[in-house]
């Protein structure tokens, strides 16, 4: 940290973050955290509040939507949510490479958040125009191929936006917090728990209010309120301009990479050196990395690219790389064993919003006399989960673990992810008891009874435990796994380091979608498949158990990998 000529603290860093003239960002670094910081964080929070409701107005009742409207059976229903969810969370590794290298955060929420409203606008379309509603009128076996068209154009233009609006606008309010200043970073470990806090919020509304819409009165009423949200939260983001600290895009974060790579294979003859204060790394005064990143000693083999042959390649990046940018790719292959060990998680997570609503479809819903509670609604005590493990653990558990361990963060980041797989595996282990409890009183009532009554004399709080249970795993794990790829990315790609987080996501609803077609497989040709024509023939409560027992397979090889890990060694500014 420096001091400018005005006495004011100031570092290399601040000169690549843009604002708007218009706003006075003049005085001390704390007093921007409290005044510009928050104002920024108010309108970035309103658009993610509005497309958190509509995700999750959408999500969890999607299920319900394709095997009651469209008409398709458990598995192909729970595999086309799968498809979906997988892409809409593959998609920001696009999204956020567009930010990082070229368009900026900023532009790139705006762009997304349009292609986002128009899949709005096409679902509530297919509501309401004639001619591309399901069906002509009332009920119909077969719905209408345009209707199919246009709805699933309509999700996956969705998922489009969703590929620009999640990764970038997560690492925008991040940015708004200084790394080099202890208070300001403190905020920002905060900032993950808080903004889970307001997502969860957002899946409040969007399961509970959406969805009652949905099963009440109609699809497309709905469709109307989201789109209207949306419609309203993209100006008041865009008004916010004025507040925000922009970071300006570098260009391809993976261009140095493969430089690094590049100038090891060609020094990979040479021996190493003898001390890591031969390596190269560029003055203060030039550096464009805004901090330095010390050496470790993981994968010294690319430490090559950092050792000096002659000065005639000090201008040569394929040839002489710096320390920084050698330690920037180590932190991206060290990524990767985390990064496949969490894909576990991803898989029970998906659970959540496929076999766990329909669970909940063939239970007695009923609340007094009238009121009938959504399937889907009852993802909502996975938001309460993830609610009070948030508060629980930023509130009480962090200020305790700070003054006993000495650690800003209470507990490292990994051992935080670690505990919410635990949680996980429990979740998995109770939903498979209630589910074999299900099946029970499946088996025994009257079917004809269960049909008059249209569902299980079982009330659907059993599935309290586990939805809770779940959503204290998110508050652990993906919280942690938010911080993870934000922070131990290198600083260049930032937006990409969440949409890695996404990808988790992503790749655990196809890898689910694996498991059951390989689960199914197998079942089927020893005499009765676990995934029936309808839920009280399938054996769900064995697939569960399938995915406890790999989750606490998985959890032993995070726990080894993980305690070998080497944090991102931040030396200063440059």
């Amino acid at each position: 940290m420096e001091i400018n000529k005005q006495g004011k603290a100031g570092t290399a860093e601040e000169d690549k973050w843009v604002h708007d003239s218009s706003v006075d960002y003049k005085g001390s670094v704390p007093l921007r955290a409290s005044t510009g910081v928050w104002k920024a964080s108010l309108f970035i929070i309103t658009i993610e509040f509005s497309e958190r409701l509509s995700y999750f107005g959408i999500a969890p009742n999607l299920i319900s939507y394709l095997t009651k409207v469209l008409h398709q059976d458990l598995k192909t229903a729970a595999k086309n949510v799968n498809y979906w969810t997988g892409v809409t969370t593959m998609t920001p590794l696009i999204g956020g490479f567009l930010a990082d290298a070229y368009t900026g955060r900023f532009t790139m929420v705006l762009i997304s958040s349009l292609i986002y409203l128009i899949g709005l606008s096409l679902l509530t379309m297919s509501q309401f125009i004639p001619s591309l509603i399901p069906c002509n009128r009332g009920i119909c076996t077969e719905p209408r191929k345009i209707h199919e068209v246009v709805f699933f154009l309509a999700l996956y233009c969705i998922s489009l936006g969703t590929g620009g609006h999640k990764p970038c606008l997560q690492s925008l309010g991040a940015d708004q917090f200084d790394d080099g200043h202890s208070e300001e970073r403190k905020k920002k470990m905060s900032f993950f728990n808080w903004w889970n806090f307001a997502l969860c919020c957002g899946l409040l509304l969007g399961v509970t209010v959406i969805v009652y819409v949905q099963d009440n009165t109609s699809w497309g009423v709905a469709n109307l309120i989201l789109t209207i949200t949306m419609a309203i939260t993209i100006p008041t983001f865009y008004l916010g301009k004025p507040y925000y600290r922009h970071r300006l895009s570098q260009g391809s974060p993976l261009k140095p990479m493969l430089q690094v790579l590049v100038a090891a294979l060609r020094k990979r003859k040479l021996p190493y050196p003898t001390s890591p204060a031969l390596l190269y790394e560029e003055p203060d005064s030039t550096a464009p990395q805004a901090r330095f990143l010390g050496h470790t000693n993981r994968l010294r083999c690319l430490d090559k690219a950092a050792m000096l042959e002659d000065k005639e390649i000090y201008n040569n990046p394929w040839r002489l790389a710096t320390v920084t940018k050698v330690e920037e790719l180590k932190l991206v292959l060290n990524m990767i064993p985390i990064w496949l060990t969490s894909l576990m998680f991803g898989i029970c997570l998906s659970q959540a919003s496929t076999f766990f609503v329909k669970q909940g479809g063939t239970m007695n819903r009923k609340i007094g006399a009238n009121f009938m509670i959504p399937a889907a609604s009852i993802y909502a005590l996975a938001a309460v989960g993830t609610i009070i493990s948030v508060i629980t653990y930023d509130k009480i558990l962090v200020p305790f673990l700070r003054k006993s361990t000495g650690n800003e963060r209470g507990i490292s980041i990994l051992k935080r992810v670690g505990i919410g797989m635990v949680f996980s595996i429990l979740s998995m282990a109770v939903a498979a008891l209630v589910e074999r409890e299900r099946v029970r009183i499946a088996e025994k009532e009257n079917p004809a009874v269960i049909a008059k009554k249209g569902s299980l004399s079982m009330s659907v709080f059993w599935l309290v435990p586990q939805y809770m249970i779940l959503g204290v795993a998110d508050g652990f794990t993906l919280v942690g796994l938010q911080e993870y790829f934000y922070d131990q990315v290198p600083d260049s790609m930032r937006s990409l380091g969440l949409a890695f987080y996404l990808s988790v996501i992503g790749v655990g609803s196809f890898l689910s979608n694996f498991l059951i077609t390989i689960a199914d497989h197998v079942t089927g040709k020893s005499g009765k498949s676990w995934f029936g024509k309808d839920l009280n023939t399938s054996r769900l409560d064995n697939f569960y158990w399938l995915l406890a027992v790999l989750t606490l397979l998985n959890l032993c090889a995070f726990v080894v990998i993980a305690r070998r890990y080497q944090y991102k060694n931040v030396q200063g500014r440059g």
